[in-house]
This record gives structure tokens, sequence and C-alpha cells, in this order.
């Protein structure tokens, strides 16, 4: 059977929306790939660490205005399972950065209501990473507020390569019938399961490609891509990027009547 979108139910604005944005058509759930933070540091002289720091702060803006806005989730592509690639100095300070900020937003998060989830392998993070994460995970999740689900090492093609060995672990125990095995139950086994999945998708510093990110979860999204660096993104980009989004017709492979 052919999986639909999940419907989800929209959240009212709790501030007055930008007069170009209308409450009724803006996306349930945005996700993002916050690309630029290197480039923004670079272009400024400074340590690349710099560019992840104000980075953090972009992040803080962005989920404060989708939960102003009456956006239900906000998914943030933070860690990708290729980033351990990177030079070891750069992961230790990202590291600590996430145990940091987690840390010290915790209390703010609870008071907004947020529900917080870490979507990917947690298992190769550091250990007080980790109970940082459990801890903001079970704190939050009986909160109202919107969904702010941060992919730390996360790969898409991983995720759906364990969901695959999960339904064939079902299979092999006898409890599903190869034949029952359809797009609803594939989705059941990723990290969003029960989410709707995003119907729009921003990636910032004008790089045109999904890195393997959400790539099951995205298949009907609005793609936006600014040239803006991410520790740049603010009300004015996410703005330009709803109003994007709201211009669009969005028909699910299904054709547009002509009036």
């Amino acid at each position: 059977m052919s999986r639909l979108p999940v419907a989800a139910a929209r959240p009212a604005p709790t501030t007055a929306l930008p007069a170009v944005l209308q409450a009724d058509q803006l996306p349930v759930h945005v996700a993002v790939i916050m690309d630029g933070n290197g480039r923004w540091a670079r272009q400024r002289g400074l340590p690349r660490v710099m560019g992840h720091r104000q980075g953090v702060e972009a992040l803080k803006r962005t989920l404060r205005l989708c939960s102003d806005w009456g956006i239900g989730a906000l998914t943030a592509y933070a860690f990708s399972t290729e980033n351990w690639s990177r030079p070891g100095e750069e992961v230790s300070f990202l590291m600590t950065l996430f145990e940091q900020v987690l840390a010290r937003e915790l209390e703010a998060l609870q008071k907004e209501q947020v529900r917080i989830r870490f979507l990917g392998d947690l298992a190769p993070l550091p250990p007080k990473l980790q109970a940082l994460i459990t801890e903001a995970t079970e704190r939050s999740a009986a909160n109202s507020g919107i969904h702010f689900n941060v992919c730390t090492n996360y790969g898409s093609r991983q995720e759906l390569v364990q969901a695959a060995r999960a339904l064939a672990a079902q299979v092999q125990r006898g409890e599903l019938e190869p034949e029952a095995i359809d797009e609803n139950a594939l989705a059941a086994q990723l990290h969003t399961a029960g989410q709707p999945d995003p119907d729009l998708l921003i990636r910032t510093s004008g790089e045109q490609r999904l890195s393997n990110f959400l790539l099951w979860q995205l298949a009907y999204a609005e793609l936006h891509v600014t040239d803006v660096l991410w520790p740049d993104f603010d009300a004015t980009a996410l703005t330009q990027a709803l109003v994007d989004f709201q211009g669009r017709q969005r028909r699910f492979g299904g054709v547009q009547e002509e009036i």
C-alpha cells in the first residue's frame, strides 16, 4: 500500500506573523541542513569553531521563530555519520559544544515546552553527552510545544539499512509476512516514526544536495536553497523560505486542476 503524507495538527501562532505570511499556509514540519559555518568564519578571519558557535545561535533563533509562528516541528541536521572524517580537533570541539549547549539550554527548552529528540546512532557519542541526551529526551517527552529533532551522528542510508534489518528480523521470527511489508511498515522503523514528514527543507550556503539527510522522509518536501550562510540565518531568511513555500503547488504526484 502506498504511504500518503501524514496529516498533522497545525498549532496556532503565539506571536504576530510577518505580513507576507499566512498561518494556514505554513508548513507543519520544517527540516534544515545548516551549512556554511566554516565559510562564515573564514570570511571573517576567524577559527572554524567560531562559526559553529554562531551556528548554535542561529539554530536557537530558528527554533524560537518556528515555535512562535506556529510551525509544529523542526528537524536540524547537526552532525552526520560522515562528519567523523573531519579533523579530530574539530570533532572534539563539536562534541563539547553539544554538551555545553544542551546543559545550558535544557531549562529554557523545558520552560518553552519544547519536546526534543535526538535522531541517529547515539552509541558512539561521548558518555557525558549521551547522558545529557537521555535526560533531555525524558524530561521533555510530555511537553506540548514544538517538536525539535536534532539529527546527531545521523545518516539516512544507515537509517534505511537498520529499518530493513528490523523488518527482516520480524520476518525471521515469524512475526511478519513479507507480503505485509509496505511503505507504512518501513516508515514505522525509522527514527521519525509517528511524526509527519517535513513539508519544507531549507538548505543554507547555496549548496544543492541532500547530503544523506532524511532521504525517505523528504520524498514530497518542497526544497528551498538560500545563499545565506547558516550563522547569518535570521527571521528575514526564514520568512523568505516560508514565502517561497506558500507559493508552491503541492500535488503529491497528482494533477493541479485548471480553472
